[in-house]
C-alpha cells in the first residue's frame, strides 16, 4: 500500500483483503455492506471532547475556518469500534494463491465484467484522457470497493479524530483529519456524506483525505470531486490520476504469466513452486497505489480477466497440510454437504472453514484443531 494515501494494504474489498480500505488496502468481499456495528457509533468520552477542543483552538494554524469544523464536529464522536479494529490488527499472510483465489474469484470477475460493459463509455474516455488501461481501473474498483459495493459506511471525522487522539499513529492521522476537513471546507461534499472505512478511506477506491487532496479530479465537471457518489466517475477518473501521476506508461501492458506473449520486463516467483510472471514499469505503477507483489498482481490478473482472458495456467503446489486447492474445495464441499456450512467453496480455509473443521471434530469427538488435513479429507469421502 502507499502510506501517502492509504494505511494499509489491500482493497477493502477483497473479503479482508485489506483491513480498511486504503487505495489499494484489499477487502475483498463477496456480498452486500454490513450494517454499522455497535461499538462505531459515538460515545461519551471527556478525553476526546478536551482533545477536540484544543484541535479547534489550533485549527486556523492548517487553513481551516471554524465554520467548517464546527459544522463538521457536530455530529462527529469517539468511536471505540475503531481504536479496538487499529489495537488488534495482526500480521496475517494469505499465500498468493489464496489471495488470488478471492482477488480473481469467479464472483468478482462476472461482476468486473459487468461493471466494464455498464461504464464502458466513461473508462474509455479516462483510458483516453490519462493513459491507464480500463480493465486496470476496473480491476482496481474491484480489489477496492467490489465495484462499489462496499465503500464503508463510518464517519470519517469521527474516525479520523478519534485515531488521531487514541490512536497508535496519532500525527498520521491528524494530518488525515485536516485533509478531510479541507475537503469539506472546499465543498466537495458534506460531514454527512463523507463515509469511509474505520480508517478512513474513502468512496469506490478508497482514497485516504490527503491522497484525495493531491489526486482526486472533477471528471464530470460539476464542480465537485465526488468520490461518494453512486456515479462512480469521479471516484475512477481520480485512480485513473493516480496511477497517470505515479509513472504509468500508455499502452504498456502490466506483465503476464511466463510463457509465449509475455513482455520483456523483469521475472518474478512470488510463491515458491507457483507461477511466475514477466512484470513491466506499470506493475510498479499499480504497487504505488499499494505496495504489494500480491496486489499488484490481483490487479493485472483481474483486470486480464475482467478483458476475456481465461484464468492461469501455471499451478501452485499443494500447502503445508498437503492439499491442493482442488482438495480444499472438496473438504469444504464435504463438510457443508455434512451439515457444518463452510461458508463457501472458494479453497481458501479461512476462518468460517477452520469454524466448521472445529464443529465437524467435536461431533466426532475429535481433537477439535480446526486445521484441514488429508485425513480429515478422506473421513469425509
Amino acid at each position: 500500500m502507499m502510506i501517502s494515501r492509504r494505511t494499509f494494504g489491500l482493497g477493502m474489498a477483497v473479503s479482508g483483503l485489506a483491513a480498511c480500505g486504503t487505495p489499494g488496502a484489499t477487502r475483498l468481499g463477496s456480498s452486500g455492506p454490513a450494517p454499522l456495528a455497535d461499538d462505531l457509533r459515538p460515545v461519551a468520552n471527556p478525553g476526546y471532547d478536551a482533545w477536540v477542543a484544543a484541535f479547534r483552538d489550533r485549527a486556523g494554524q492548517y487553513g481551516l475556518n471554524d465554520g467548517a469544523v464546527s459544522a463538521a464536529f457536530r455530529s462527529a464522536g469517539y468511536l471505540p469500534g475503531v481504536i479496538t479494529r487499529d489495537r488488534n490488527q495482526t500480521e496475517f499472510k494469505r499465500s498468493l494463491e489464496d489471495y488470488l483465489s478471492i482477488a480473481v474469484s469467479d464472483e468478482r470477475v462476472a461482476k468486473g465484467r459487468a461493471a466494464f460493459a455498464a461504464h464502458r463509455a466513461t473508462l474509455s474516455a479516462l483510458e483516453s484522457r490519462y493513459g491507464v488501461d480500463a480493465t486496470i481501473i476496473t480491476a482496481i474498483w474491484g480489489l477496492e470497493s467490489f465495484y462499489g459495493e462496499r465503500r464503508g459506511d463510518v464517519p470519517v471525522i469521527s474516525a479520523t479524530s478519534t485515531l488521531a487522539y487514541d490512536g497508535r499513529r496519532g500525527r498520521f492521522f491528524e494530518s488525515q483529519l485536516v485533509a478531510a476537513l479541507k475537503i469539506l471546507q472546499n465543498g466537495d461534499t458534506t460531514p454527512a456524506r463523507m463515509t469511509g472505512s474505520w480508517a478512513g478511506a474513502m468512496g469506490h477506491t478508497q482514497f485516504i483525505p490527503t491522497t484525495y487532496l493531491a489526486h482526486a479530479v472533477d471528471f464530470t465537471g460539476d464542480g465537485r470531486r465526488d468520490i461518494w457518489s453512486d456515479d462512480p466517475t469521479d471516484a475512477l477518473a481520480s485512480t485513473a490520476n493516480y496511477l497517470a501521476q505515479s509513472g504509468w506508461t500508455r499502452g504498456l501492458r502490466w506483465g503476464a504469466e511466463t510463457g509465449a506473449g509475455a513482455p520483456a520486463g523483469s521475472v518474478i516467483q512470488p510463491q515458491a513452486g507457483g507461477p511466475s510472471f514477466v512484470v513491466t514499469g506499470n506493475f510498479g505503477a499499480i504497487k504505488r497505489y499499494n505496495n504489494s507483489d500480491s496486489y499488484a498482481l490481483g490487479v493485472g490478473l483481474l483486470a486480464d480477466r475482467i478483458g476475456g482472458a481465461g484464468p492461469l495456467s501455471g499451478s501452485f503446489p499443494p500447502d503445508a497440510n498437503g492439499l491442493t486447492k482442488a482438495d480444499r474445495i472438496a473438504l469444504q464441499r464435504r463438510l457443508t454437504a455434512a451439515g457444518f456450512d463452510t461458508g463457501g467453496t472458494d479453497g481458501v480455509i479461512g476462518a468460517n472453514s477452520r469454524k466448521a473443521i472445529e464443529a465437524f471434530q467435536r461431533s466426532r469427538g475429535l481433537p477439535v484443531t480446526g486445521e484441514p488435513s488429508v485425513a480429515l479429507l478422506r473421513s469425509l469421502g
